[in-house]
């Protein structure tokens, strides 16, 4: 049973929680969209905008270009791109082929492309002619068993004064184009009579999407989302929105590639009919002026956006007004942080929770109704959470104590890909042995049923045989007014095994040194939670979407 949530009287998303998710596909989702809204934008590509019905003939198209290269039930494809509308062509056309989509980072290497590649037995790569992407992906055809690559121009995707400049001005930024059998132009795939054959989908049995992650041991491993995990995870998080049906137009600024877009940006948008402003990256400036521009009515972000936005000298002249909601995931979301971004653009702004695992989302403070900052809200509808015992998921966690957060729900993945699913001994502990997925993170429930994560059970540090919850530190720093980011690490101590350091930067025009913050925070800290030492740093290390990245600081320090 769930832990101690009262649901009929607590629950304040503006849909029951006990509500059913019929089996849906992705191209029949997307079939359902396009019927509906027809003619209406669903795509705004730096000015240029994409219909539903026009979008629909690209992704047929694509469908079957890829069955007259080979393509069927089962082949795996790969998405090496940025935010593009080849991406959102390339990702419902190889699902409507039958394809099993494989996400992966444009920032990646040619090695850690390579290799998941190989892991993931990808056939054919979808790509742009970037100079940052195309000489990668044309390494990985040579070293590894990859089949085809497809390439398409970003020139080609934007209006045409911009396709112009592009052109004349980012020569230099434009691989030449190989003569190579095995390498096809997009626009030549799309050539030809937009009629795929027909495809059986079994939503809740067919794989629609690997997903690489970290995994709650930190091995990576490619999740497998069914079909349905992700239209389940599309509708709850569209259900939960009290605005639904309503005038939505999204800034799609989070990386396609990630799992918080691809559900949150990408599928919810499109199932609710709403239109996503792309950008390829996250630049600030050009982020406040997409929201002016296109009267953005909601913005998924990480902390560290939010923060860029804040600091940013264009956000006094950007216009908010049209903006409803920003949901924050990925990290913890500071609660100052939060207070000044709701104060400078009147927009709700939530923190929400979820995993590569889960399809993106498990849990969020409601858009309208009690926000408890520092809580990652309620779960989403038809989603079961407990906290077991952290030494012992077969147990519930003691009463009243911290314990890890484990979830049951139409959106938790089928296991992982090459790996068998669900057996502790094998699978990393990623499943109980009764089918609760395993987060790794240490959470208590209070009594509304709103969720707070303590810590990562690996990230906790043992000090002198007590247990020091990082975050709980790093809560203590952000107190102090010129912390603007911090990571709280533990580091061999020769006599209590472990003591925790803190890396922080500073806001703009603050000059504290490590020692004096020490000396401020310890007084505020337990005795087995105080500092070794608090390092001043000019930057800290970021994950692909944003995030403050503890493993590379901790890779750093070891090193």
């Amino acid at each position: 049973m769930d832990s101690g949530f009262s649901w009929s009287t607590n629950y304040n998303h503006p849909t029951p929680w006990d509500q059913d998710f019929p089996p849906l596909s992705l191209p029949d989702m997307l079939a359902a969209s396009v019927a509906r809204k027809g003619d209406a934008a669903m795509l705004d590509f730096m000015g240029r905008r994409f219909g539903y019905s026009e979008v629909a003939r690209g992704v047929a198209r694509v469908a079957r270009g890829l069955q007259q290269r080979g393509v069927g039930k089962g082949t795996r494809v790969g998405l090496f791109l940025p935010n593009v509308p080849h991406y959102v062509a390339a990702y419902y056309g190889a699902l409507a082929a039958g394809a099993t989509v494989v996400n992966f980072s444009p920032l990646y290497t040619a090695a850690e492309l390579e290799a998941q590649v190989e892991d993931s037995g990808t056939d054919i790569l979808f790509t742009m002619s970037a100079a940052a992407l195309l000489p990668t992906a044309l390494r990985v055809l040579e070293e590894s068993s990859l089949g085809q690559l497809i390439v398409g121009s970003v020139a080609g995707a934007l209006p045409g004064a911009k396709s112009l400049l592009y052109r004349m001005l980012r020569r230099k930024e434009v691989a030449a184009f190989p003569d190579d059998g095995r390498v096809t132009r997009f626009s030549a795939l799309i050539d030809n009579d937009g009629k795929p054959d027909p495809v059986t989908i079994d939503p809740e049995a067919d794989v629609a999407l690997i997903q690489y992650t970290g995994g709650t041991t930190g091995t990576p491993k490619g999740a497998m989302l069914t079909h349905q995990n992700l239209t389940a995870n599309a509708r709850q998080v569209n259900s939960i929105d009290p605005d639904t049906g309503a005038d939505d137009r999204i800034l799609g600024v989070l990386p396609f590639f990630h799992v918080f877009a691809n559900t949150c940006v990408l599928n919810r948008t499109i199932l609710n009919g709403g239109m996503i402003a792309m950008l390829p990256r996250f630049d600030a400036k050009q982020a406040l002026e997409t929201i002016t521009r296109t009267r953005a009515t909601a913005l998924p972000g990480v902390p560290t956006m939010y923060q860029a936005l804040l600091d940013h000298p264009d956000l006094a002249k950007t216009d908010f007004s049209s903006l409803r909601v920003c949901i924050s995931g990925g990290a913890p979301m500071p609660a100052e942080l939060r207070e000044k971004f709701v104060a400078a653009t009147g927009a709700a702004l939530v923190e929400g929770y979820g995993l590569t695992e889960s399809s993106g989302v498990v849990s969020t403070n409601p858009y309208d109704g009690p926000v408890k900052a520092g809580t990652i809200g309620q779960p989403v509808p038809a989603t079961h959470i407990r906290l077991v015992d952290k030494e012992d998921p077969m147990k519930d966690a003691p009463a009243g104590e911290p314990g890890e957060l484990v979830v049951k729900g139409p959106q938790i993945m089928r296991g992982y890909w090459n790996r068998p699913a669900a057996d502790p001994k094998t699978d990393g502990d990623s499943f109980t042995e009764d089918g609760w997925l395993r987060t790794g993170d240490v959470a208590t429930i209070d009594g509304d049923g709103y969720i707070r994560i303590v810590d990562r059970l690996k990230d906790m540090i043992a000090v002198g045989g007590f247990k020091v919850y990082p975050s709980v530190i790093e809560a203590h720093l952000h107190e102090h007014p010129a912390v603007k980011e911090a990571i709280v690490l533990g580091v061999p101590d020769p006599y209590r095994g472990e003591s925790p350091k803190a890396f922080v930067t500073l806001e703009d025009g603050y000059d504290v040194s490590g020692e004096a913050l020490a000396a401020w925070l310890n007084p505020r800290l337990g005795k087995h939670e105080r500092v070794s030492a608090v390092e001043v740093r000019a930057s800290l290390p970021k994950t692909m979407i944003g995030k403050l990245d503890r493993k590379a600081l901790r890779a750093e320090e070891s090193a």
